[in-house]
């Protein structure tokens, strides 16, 4: 068993480095989230809470790069694995005894997908998120998007430091021909636009301008118009919050707010639909969606109260 803290970018490492990822993996970050120790808990935090030992943060922003390494800095490492094999043996007790093991195992088997840590370059647009329906405009983001991903997985840097966000659906919005044009983007500089990624980049923006019609991508799917109602969308918060206060589980593992609005629009495809989320919430959910339960503060606390929907 391989046991680590908020494992996915010491994963995607891994993979980078040996094409292969660690099997039998346990994360205690996620295992803590489905145990009751709340949203994404920190490493110190959950070793303070399980063990009661303290851990020296001051040294989480000492140079690394030097050496020798001080003492200081020698322990605050291996506190990384002296006190996660604790943390483990507590938190794996737990699940097990709160018949929870399977709640992490699923949420676990995305770290084992070689697929999580590598994203398709072609589908990276739909991240954006870009609020329009112009499919050439979105054709262009496609192809700019993908050649972003690939040119910094070869570069080896991160992909928001090559171009953010924000300036390539501005050069999707509207498409510049040539370093002139390109150079007066917001946040690409001059000397980006003249340089030697320039090239690869004007050439993605021309391939979207001449996919046919048929090959643009279209907005993602939603109703025309929809928009869920804000009133619906908070009760549904406090039925989540109420639910997982019940379960002692971490909202944000069971639902996300795109989970919430699309309950909110009638859609059924949700994940707090499926397995371990439906129990906890999805059922409770739906409840609510039909008129069948009530809120009411208990002390301190909401209590979900289900009706006879007969009556």
């Amino acid at each position: 068993m391989k046991v680590f803290h908020a494992a996915r970018q010491d994963l995607e490492i891994f993979l980078h480095l040996f094409d292969v990822l660690p099997r039998s993996i346990f994360d205690t970050q996620v295992a803590a989230m489905v145990g009751g120790y709340g949203d994404q808990v920190g490493y110190d935090t959950l070793v303070s809470a399980i063990t009661g030992a303290g851990i020296d943060k001051t040294h989480r922003f000492s140079d690394w790069a030097a050496r020798p390494l001080s003492k200081a800095q020698i322990a605050y490492a291996a506190a990384d694995v002296t006190h996660l094999r604790n943390v483990y043996l507590t938190l794996h007790d737990e699940l097990v005894k709160q018949n929870r093991l399977h709640w992490a195992d699923a949420e676990l088997a995305v770290l084992n997908d070689p697929a999580t840590f590598r994203p398709d370059p072609r589908r990276q647009w739909e991240r954006l998120k870009a609020r329009t329906n112009n499919r050439r405009m979105l054709g262009v983001l496609r192809e700019v998007a993908a050649w972003r991903e690939i040119e910094a997985q070869a570069l080896d840097i991160p992909r928001q430091r090559l171009i953010r966000d924000e300036s390539l659906l501005e050069i999707a919005a509207v498409r510049p021909q040539d370093a002139e044009a390109l150079s007066r983007v917001r946040g690409v500089s001059r000397g980006f636009a003249e340089g030697k990624a320039a090239p690869g980049l004007l050439a993605a923006i021309q391939t979207g301008n001449d996919l046919p019609e048929k090959d643009l991508p279209r907005p993602p799917r939603k109703p025309e118009g929809a928009k869920p109602s804000s009133a619906l969308v908070a009760l549904l918060k406090v039925v989540l919050a109420a639910s997982c206060e019940a379960n002692r589980v971490a909202p944000k593992l069971v639902a996300t707010s795109e989970d919430l609005d699309s309950l909110a629009l009638g859609e059924t495809d949700s994940p707090v639909l499926q397995g371990w989320r439906r129990a906890v919430f999805g059922d409770d959910a739906l409840a609510l969606l039909r008129g069948e339960i009530q809120l009411a503060v208990n002390g301190r606390s909401v209590r979900l109260i289900r009706m006879d929907p007969s009556r």
